[in-house]
């Protein structure tokens, strides 16, 4: 039996989460006020115990992964690992995200993200979305929820039992895991705030989201 946890910290705040623009497989720097946040997170985080330190392989996940490791208690280095990386928005990455979900939704009835979560479900606006990408290359739920299973089947190599991961991810990425897999007790309302912790325990293949969006510092 093997029972691990990852703590999922959202990258600091970035250029584009500022201009409000779609960020997945795109990037942007981490603006004074994310390095800031950052910062704070890894003030809150030094004295867990990590075993293991992973970040996607954007340059706003690795920053802020190297900013909370500097200050852990453990002298790790961290690994990427791709898999955990944000939404992929195709011909959308780069635009300003009213406009992006405005096209995706507007068709059926509910022209923003929330909105087309609340009337159809969390799948919907990656379905949607890559319905509306006229170069056909945002993912699907389908495609988005493969790669997560090969990123978990990854760690569940190389985690023992009573690990602790940090992983540095995205938004999306995070509130998608918690709408699925949140623990009853757990409201999951909102998407992630930057630099936030939601704590994901994993028991032999089950995952069970018991933190959500806990503000650091």
């Amino acid at each position: 039996m093997t029972k691990y946890q990852i703590y999922f910290v959202r990258h600091g705040r970035t250029f584009f989460n500022k201009l409000h623009k779609m960020q997945g497989w795109c990037d942007s720097p981490l603006l004074p006020e994310g390095i800031e946040v950052a910062k704070s997170a890894a003030k809150a985080l030094q004295d867990v115990d990590f075993n293991l330190a992973y970040s996607t392989n954007t340059g706003r996940a690795v920053d802020t992964a190297n900013i909370i490791m500097d200050a852990n208690k453990n002298d790790l280095n961290h690994h990427q690992i791709p898999e955990f990386r944000e939404q992929f928005y195709g011909s959308f990455e780069g635009r300003f995200a009213y406009e992006t979900w405005l096209v995706a939704g507007q068709k059926h009835g509910t022209p923003s993200y929330l909105g087309i979560v609340d009337k159809y479900g969390l799948d919907s606006t990656f379905n949607f979305l890559k319905e509306a990408d006229p170069f056909d290359y945002a993912e699907n739920s389908e495609e988005f929820w493969s790669r997560l299973d090969r990123g978990f089947e990854k760690l569940d190599q190389v985690a023992k039992d009573g690990d602790k991961i940090l992983l540095v991810s995205h938004s999306t990425t995070i509130y998608s895991l918690a709408l699925r897999y949140h623990v009853p007790e757990l409201a999951v309302t909102e998407t992630p705030k930057n630099s936030s912790l939601t704590i994901l325990e994993r028991e032999n293949g089950v995952n069970s989201v018991t933190t959500y969006n806990k503000v650091l510092g």
